[in-house]
């Protein structure tokens, strides 16, 4: 990155707090400040809520989130108890005074976000929204976190089954992962491989791995991104980094088969420089195997 990118986003983030009011120790006129009512708005998005998910789907520490909700128990807005089933972990969820104010603040947000539009003609209207559009989904992009898990770790089941499922309703045929080629994921473990999960928000949405074999190309296997989730370049980030590790481990040559109903995957690597090669095993579901040199 530039110096020149990094000071762009710094006069951007200064002008987006000016213009939505988070200097001002109450946000929208109302009776708190955005920390409080950002948290109670997440809280009333539906029913009794996780404090781990609500935590982790706004990026605050433990102690920030106990605070701003001491603040809204003080004045009756949320109700935090421990889960029913599992009294480690707490719950929270809006009071009936809480619903009103989570509305009374959508109201004043609606009317903030028409109050940056007003001044604008149409053609700018579409130019900001489609631009604030693209920002979103970058922004979004960057917070997904890539981590080394085991194929037994639980986000990593949870992904190589929803990868299964998929599969079964795209292929002629369906999907079998027993008739694959890599029946048994923990292949995909060290020192034989590897195996990266990634998460939106602390949720798994999206896996790939790799294969180490002494005297022969890495090997590329199960990269699926969660449907919720693609557009934001997360299989190419993650073609990317496992083509680094292979380097890492010293290999020259990466490779992965596809099936032809992945049309999507095939296009993503033709664009990162893999060349189709003749078939270099038996993998009954494959009907392109592709090389890239590294």
């Amino acid at each position: 990155m530039t110096k020149e990118q990094v000071e762009q986003v710094r006069r951007f983030n200064r002008t987006v707090a000016e213009r939505v009011g988070v200097l001002h120790d109450r946000y929208l006129g109302g009776a708190r400040p955005y920390g409080q009512a950002r948290l109670l708005w997440q809280i009333g998005d539906g029913g009794t809520h996780d404090l781990r998910g609500v935590r982790e789907r706004l990026g605050l520490d433990s102690g920030y989130v106990s605070r701003l909700l001491r603040a809204l128990e003080r004045d009756g807005l949320v109700t935090v108890e421990p889960h029913p089933d599992d009294r480690r972990v707490r719950t929270v969820r809006l009071t009936e005074a809480g619903g009103r104010e989570r509305a009374l603040l959508d109201d004043r947000s609606d009317a903030l976000a028409a109050s940056l539009l007003d001044p604008l003609d149409a053609r700018q209207r579409e130019r900001l929204t489609s631009a604030m559009a693209e920002v979103e989904r970058l922004l979004t992009a960057s917070t997904v976190h890539l981590e080394e898990l085991d194929p037994d770790h639980p986000d990593a089941a949870h992904c190589l089954r929803s990868y299964a499922a998929e599969l079964r309703e795209l292929f002629d045929g369906g999907f079998d992962p027993a008739h694959s080629l890599l029946p048994d994921p923990r292949e995909l473990r060290a020192p034989r491989g590897l195996f990266l999960v990634a998460r939106l928000h602390g949720e798994p949405v999206g896996c790939a791995g790799l294969k180490l074999s002494a005297g022969a190309p890495a090997e590329i296997k199960r990269l699926w991104v969660s449907p919720r989730s693609r557009g934001l370049g997360l299989a190419r980030r993650l073609l990317s980094e496992l083509e680094a590790r292979a380097a890492r481990h010293g290999s020259d040559r990466v490779r992965l088969d596809t099936n032809k109903a992945l049309t999507a995957a095939t296009r993503l690597y033709r664009d990162s420089g893999y060349t189709e090669v003749a078939a270099f095993n038996d993998e009954p579901y494959a009907h392109h195997w592709f090389e890239k040199p590294l």
